[in-house]
């Protein structure tokens, strides 16, 4: 009776994981997609849809939901052109320095001359090929955009909750050290910079509320990786 009360619980506690790790994927999913091209009638019905929690412990992630929520709340019939502006205006600029937007780009914050395909872009280049993973032929942009580093977080993401489901723990463990390694190494070393740059330049609650949210649940999965890891020694 007890080992059946046992496995029960293991079984319970390990679902909860689950569930929790494909959370993850899902907010990786979504700030991934709001920093790859401008808001579309689709994912603003999405968003829409949503319903963003009052209080989750991080100041910035309560901030930034409660900024989206706010945007939501308030669209009209030009919402998505002045999202397009907002989205140009932060993350595009007027071309006329590197310091006239937050670009999207690991290479223009980590490299002296704030240059786009520098050492960091081979680098996070390399570590997908390890993954075994390579852009599709339709995205023209650097590797080391933000959009693509949150979406191979993602992948590592789902791959982990796969491998759980599986058994396969060492598997799993495996993945989620290379989910805090490009997180320390690579996101966090510059995301930051990015978003205080966000905050200067969007008009809008979405744009910046996607300042916030970013800031916050990127040092929340920190957390995160850092206990479930270390609980794993």
């Amino acid at each position: 009776m007890t080992e059946n009360a046992n496995t029960a619980a293991e079984q319970a506690s390990m679902d909860e994981l689950i569930k929790l790790i494909e959370q993850r994927a899902a907010t990786y999913g979504l700030l991934s997609r709001l920093f790859r091209v401008e808001v579309d009638q689709e994912l603003l019905d999405e968003l829409h849809g949503m319903r963003f929690p009052a209080s989750t412990g991080n100041a910035d992630v309560d901030e930034g939901y409660l900024r989206l929520a706010k945007y939501l709340s308030n669209t009209w019939e030009n919402s998505l052109t002045d999202l397009a502006v907002d989205y140009t205006r932060v993350f595009i600029g007027h071309g006329v320095d590197a310091y006239s937007a937050a670009y999207p780009f690991e290479s223009v914050y980590t490299s002296e001359k704030r240059l786009l395909m520098q050492d960091a872009r081979d680098e996070v280049l390399a570590i997908y090929r390890s993954a075994a993973l390579d852009k599709k032929n339709s995205w023209k942009e650097g590797e080391d955009h933000v959009a693509l580093e949150l979406e191979f977080e993602q992948v590592l993401v789902n791959r982990t909750a796969e491998a759980l489901r599986k058994g396969d723990e060492e598997e799993a463990a495996a993945l989620l050290t290379t989910q805090k390694n490009f997180l320390e190494d690579h996101l966090l070393s510059w995301v930051p910079m990015m978003t205080a740059d966000m905050k200067r330049f969007a008009k809008t609650d979405l744009y910046q509320g996607l300042a916030y949210l970013t800031d916050g649940f990127l040092n929340t999965d920190k957390a995160f990786l850092d206990d479930v890891l270390t609980e794993d020694e």
